[in-house]
């Protein structure tokens, strides 16, 4: 199978300019395309932004700017990203009819060797794929920011060729990434799905006036992050015992909660305009301090923690999963 060389990322906004500098930093050729002219521009600005972010936190040397930041071009049209395409990336919104719809022009447009990749979180791309495509087509789904976040959902569809998806694997490997491979669709995938559960129990806990945003997230910070950070979930439980771990679950006094479609908190912060950061408030109330200088500050805190966590890994080693997992990242 032919290396991938020129990618085209369809859609511009939050994934998108973010996934055009992943697969540039990664050394292709990237072609970017929204149907918003001003999107584009937005998201060129922001790959400046997270290019010097990189460099400030050591991720790059300043040497990759320019070498990076020249491997990046704006498509005036879909026709003129995907020409010659080794790649093309879907990042436009999770609504079927958009998807179905640039699916079909790139049928239309692409060379009928280009793997088509999906960035979907929780829907099934696959009927909307033309049939023609489908054996080439997979999702690989990431997450934010992932020029910094390593994992990368892949995901192979009912007709997706098993070459494609090591072909996929293989290549976000060698970009130093972390992908597990799915051998069919699941929605959510795990990452999300265990962040889903989580989310349940929140939304029941605020609701229910049992624990505020800030209990919260330091209970998550303080105690779940920091150990799951260097062994997951399921090497914490072997470390703690899996006795204590029966015990609890026999013991357990509570029911988790069903999800009914409603948050009453989250209705209310939205209500009152408070959508998150580039609002200036959620749940947390964000000052003076612009979205841009937030996500700076973020990016570079999970630089630092990702290089520490990595430096950790190396010096102080612990065992490893056992083979043969349904998803498997072999890393």
């Amino acid at each position: 199978m032919k290396p991938v060389e020129s990618v085209a990322v369809i859609g511009a906004g939050l994934m998108g300019h973010a996934l055009a500098l992943v697969h540039a930093a990664g050394g292709c050729t990237v072609r970017l395309y929204d149907n918003n002219p001003d999107q584009v521009s937005r998201g060129l600005a922001l790959v400046e932004s997270a290019l010097a972010t990189l460099i400030d936190g050591d991720a790059l040397g300043e040497e990759d700017r320019s070498r990076i930041r020249e491997r990046i071009s704006a498509a005036p049209s879909l026709a003129d990203a995907v020409a010659g395409a080794d790649l093309v990336v879907e990042a436009v919104v999770e609504v079927p009819d958009v998807k179905r719809t640039v699916f079909a022009e790139v049928d239309e447009r692409a060379p009928s060797d280009a793997i088509v990749a999906s960035n979907t979180s929780h829907l099934d791309v696959f009927p909307l794929i033309p049939p023609s495509r489908r054996r080439r087509a997979l999702i690989a789904h990431w997450y934010t920011p992932p020029y910094i976040i390593d994992l990368v959902d892949l995901a192979a569809g009912p007709e997706t060729d098993p070459a494609v998806l090591r072909h996929m694997h293989d290549l976000y490997r060698a970009m130093g990434k972390k992908p597990v491979l799915f051998e069919r669709f699941i929605a959510g995938y795990v990452a999300n799905r265990l962040q889903a559960a989580m989310g349940l129990e929140i939304t029941r806990l605020l609701d229910e006036g049992w624990a505020g945003a800030r209990a919260i997230d330091d209970s998550i910070k303080y105690g779940l992050a920091l150990r799951m950070a260097l062994m997951g979930a399921l090497m914490k439980a072997d470390f703690t015992g899996l006795q204590l771990m029966h015990r609890g679950t026999a013991n357990r006094s509570y029911q988790p909660p069903v999800p009914t479609g409603r948050n009453a908190t989250l209705d209310a912060l939205i209500e009152q305009g408070r959508h998150g950061v580039l609002a200036g408030a959620g749940y947390f109330e964000y000052g003076d301090m612009t979205p841009e200088e937030l996500f700076r500050n973020r990016d570079r805190g999970l630089l630092q923690l990702k290089a520490q966590v990595a430096r950790i890994e190396r010096d102080h080693p612990l065992g490893t999963p056992p083979e043969g997992q349904a998803a498997d990242s072999e890393n």
